[in-house]
């Protein structure tokens, strides 16, 4: 773990800091010959990289409802209810964020314009497995496509070595309202989503978080389906000043570490005092938690800052663009005005990037590695497209005509203005 005062910070360090990440170009060939083949060969090629990457053995590739029902009833009720009441949240907030399906303008008389909004037919919600479940990401890919309205939602994620998937995991996918669940994970899932197979239904848009495969995949296939944006190892920058308590800030640096070996945690403060505080916290919360080994690999990606104000704690953390941005300063108005770049913020001491892991109802699928300047985080606007409409007058053309002919045959397309003219000869 790094510790160093932002001034001090080397070109090298500083770059390794805001260049996080693995790199997508390391594993393109490697990903590239997956999609071809399961492009190629379905549902064979499948079951092949199955074994390959899970060591499972499957033949139904799809998990039938009658399984997923069984699976329900292997998880207990009360976390059935806490994954409802998160399910319900997540369903709130994005409803909230619903546009109107259809409105209209007369931007003069006679020329009525307007937007119809409609939902992608398909959607893959790409599901991580491996080092845990993650039957969190269900809800958070899932809930949002159902409340947009799309009719087919699907749901990829990996198999354990037994060929079976959490039954939480499950559970989180009918509650969520998944209309079909496949037991593959990693590039393969991508591919079988893209391309669709004997097996698996080839979707419009494939969303979800993943390893640097997964987003490469992603990546590659937006030629045959849209999708979300790259979403891979998970990150946390701090802001903070004296007012935060430096347990908390450690804390929620060891909960970003144990995700993956290379998630990043970073704090910026303005308190030399505060900057021990928690470089002391990490080291002892580190060694307390259940996986040791990956928050230990994590930590060696972490850093803690001492910024000489807090104008330059917001400099950093817009040059950073982090996936999670938390601020835990006592005037925190101040520092979210000059946000600019970040993918989800949480404000106050009370406010840890856990609550919108699970329950709080924002969305946890987010733009990691710096890719918060240009992506917003998984939203309803993801599962959504727009028609431009426009419902012109004989009276309404004639205000336009002479603009429409004027420019079209300075653009050399005679045709253009003749379709214009033909309304008025």
């Amino acid at each position: 773990m790094l510790y160093k005062k932002l001034s001090e910070l080397t070109d090298e360090e500083r770059g390794r800091i805001i260049g996080r990440g693995g790199e997508l170009a390391d594993v393109g060939d490697t990903v590239a010959a997956i999609l071809k083949d399961v492009k190629q060969n379905g549902d064979a090629a499948l079951r092949e990289y199955t074994k390959k990457f899970d060591g499972a053995d499957i033949e139904a590739i799809e998990i039938s409802k009658e399984e997923i029902d069984e699976a329900v009833k292997n998880v207990d009720p009360a976390l059935l209810a806490h994954l409802e009441f998160a399910a319900s949240n997540i369903r709130k907030f994005h409803e909230a964020q619903m546009p109107k399906k259809m409105w209209f303008i007369e931007i003069s008389p006679g020329i009525e314009l307007g937007q119809k909004v409609t939902a992608l037919e398909s959607v893959g919600a790409y599901v991580p497995g491996g080092r845990a479940s993650y039957p969190s990401t269900a809800l958070m890919t899932i809930v949002p496509a159902k409340v947009a309205g799309v009719k087919n939602v699907v749901m990829c994620t990996p198999p354990g070595k037994d060929g079976t998937v959490n039954p939480l995991t499950l559970a989180a996918a009918k509650v969520a309202g998944a209309d079909h669940v496949y037991k593959i994970g990693g590039v393969q899932a991508v591919a079988g989503m893209a391309y669709g197979t004997e097996s698996v239904l080839k979707v419009d848009k494939i969303v979800g978080p993943g390893n640097v495969f997964v987003t490469a995949a992603k990546m590659q296939v937006r030629d045959m389906a849209e999708i979300d944006f790259p979403a891979g190892p998970s990150e946390v920058l701090i802001i903070a000043d004296d007012s935060c308590n430096a347990r908390m800030a450690a804390s929620d640096m060891i909960a970003q570490a144990e995700h993956d070996p290379n998630s990043v945690s970073v704090i910026i403060t303005t308190s030399e005092k505060l900057a021990e505080e928690v470089r002391d916290e990490v080291v002892r919360q580190a060694a307390k938690t259940l996986r040791t080994e990956i928050v230990a690999t994590s930590l060696e990606n972490a850093a803690v800052l001492v910024a000489d104000s807090m104008d330059e704690c917001i400099a950093f953390s817009n040059e950073f663009a982090p996936e999670h941005l938390e601020i835990m300063v006592e005037d925190s108005d101040a520092v979210l005005e000059g946000i600019e770049h970040a993918g989800s913020i949480f404000v106050g001491n009370y406010s840890p990037v856990p609550v919108g892991d699970y329950a709080s109802g924002t969305n946890h699928v987010l733009p990691t590695a710096g890719y918060a300047r240009i992506y917003s985080g998984l939203n309803i606007d993801h599962f959504l497209k727009s028609s431009s409409i426009q419902k012109i007058s004989k009276q309404g053309l004639e205000t336009l005509k002479d603009s429409v002919i004027s420019i079209a045959e300075k653009e050399g397309l005679k045709a253009h203005a003749d379709s214009v003219r033909a309304r008025f000869e």
